[in-house]
């Protein structure tokens, strides 16, 4: 939390979006209320004008500001931020119907992703390859932050993410939904030559442990992409983006 310099206001660093792409991505998706437009008197460049365009379409209120100020949000704030409303989340009942409309539907389950930076890299993977939504757990996993949306170069808004609290019930309202389920796991059948069917979820777990067993047991088909023996796994982020490339494949 941070006081402005009047001292009447606090204001959470996790409704704080800095970086250019990440700003910038967020007044074209125009999903979220965005309260003010900072910008360092220092920033220069194409991007930040056009920004600051787009805020004032968008009827923003731009405030510029010395640089120093940006000190409190983060190194990299690359001198541009915006105060905006939380991130809302979508309701797994209305992303179900939502990805439905798609003709060959395919939804991301991350089963306990930690590392914020690991979350935004698989949100801008998903959204790279056409993803049609992301579902996250409520507890022990990376929430979407200032770092997320950083780490996805705001690509975490455009796409729809769930938070669920319990990953097995979501995975079970999917069934009933027609939704077969595909965990990612080392060993399983090589995504390669598979021939998966839709509408797909797909499980990704994580970064230390993989799939939860329970998790396991709850897929229909496990698939793995063939990698050589000399490293045991690639990192959660490296492995969602080769999968979902497939899976794109397949899907076309």
């Amino acid at each position: 939390m941070y006081k402005n310099r009047n001292n009447r206001k606090e204001v959470s660093l996790e409704n704080i979006i800095y970086g250019r792409n990440s700003v910038l991505e967020l007044l074209k998706a125009g999903k979220r209320t965005v309260n003010k437009l900072m910008v360092s008197q220092t920033a220069r460049g194409s991007i930040i004008t056009e920004i600051i365009n787009l805020a004032k379409q968008k009827g923003v209120a731009v405030h510029t500001v010395p640089p120093e100020k940006f000190d409190r949000f983060s190194e990299q704030s690359q001198g541009i931020a915006v105060e905006v409303s939380p991130t809302e989340y979508v309701e797994l009942e209305d992303l179900i119907k939502q990805s439905k409309a798609s003709p060959k539907a395919l939804l991301v389950i991350l089963d306990g992703i930690e590392d914020p930076h690991n979350l935004g890299a698989i949100i801008r993977n998903c959204v790279a390859f056409g993803a049609d939504g992301v579902i996250i757990p409520k507890w022990r996993a990376a929430g979407v932050n200032e770092t997320v949306s950083k780490a996805s170069a705001g690509a975490v808004e455009h796409i729809s993410i769930s938070k669920v609290t319990n990953i097995n019930q979501a995975v079970d309202l999917l069934k009933e939904n027609n939704f077969w389920i595909a965990g990612a796991e080392n060993g399983g059948q090589s995504l390669e030559h598979a021939d998966l069917p839709f509408p797909l979820a797909l499980i990704i777990g994580s970064e230390g442990f993989g799939l939860h067993s329970l998790t396991r047991k709850h897929c229909d088909f496990l698939i793995s992409i063939p990698q050589k023996n000399t490293i045991s796994s690639l990192n959660a982020s490296c492995a969602c983006s080769v999968i979902l490339y497939e899976i794109y494949k397949k899907r076309k």
